[in-house]
């Protein structure tokens, strides 16, 4: 795996440049890549915790939102789940959740976490005990299932 530095930090605590490299990695991934237009800056970033994946160089490469309980669901969350091309099917996506779920036991106790995964990924997240709730629902027209790591 590259070498990868991993950083939480809440929103009040993110600088400038940070908040705008993590908003730019989200842009080119789910509006460009993805070819979907959403509304991103949804509110939720404000209240958030943001793990900050950087690559050697201190490129924002990786990032994913922690929503505290009552933010998105009434349980702890993990959004906005993003890694650059640069470092896919190189074990990042696995050490960002892994890291995420470590710091929500750490932050909030071992408590469920859920998760709105795109549906293609299920299995991904399957690796990390997440499990289908059985709600499948189209986001921005990218089909949705709603999933949940219970302690």
């Amino acid at each position: 795996m590259v070498n990868l530095n991993w950083q939480f930090k809440h929103y009040n605590d993110l600088l400038i440049n940070e908040f705008h490299d993590i908003v730019a990695l989200r842009i080119d991934v789910f509006v460009v890549e993805q070819n979907c237009s959403y509304q991103d800056l949804d509110g939720k970033d404000k209240k958030s915790y943001h793990l900050i994946c950087r690559d050697g160089k201190g490129t924002i490469v990786a990032t994913a939102r922690i929503l505290p309980p009552g933010l998105a669901y009434s349980d702890v969350s993990i959004g906005r789940i993003v890694t650059d091309q640069s470092i896919r099917n190189k074990g990042a996506g696995h050490e960002l959740m892994r890291k995420s779920m470590q710091f929500i036991k750490e932050e909030f106790g071992a408590v469920p976490i859920v998760i709105s995964a795109q549906s293609h990924l299920t299995s991904f997240y399957n690796q990390h005990d997440f499990i289908a709730t059985g709600k499948e629902y189209l986001e921005d027209g990218i089909p949705h299932t709603e999933m949940i790591h219970k302690p």
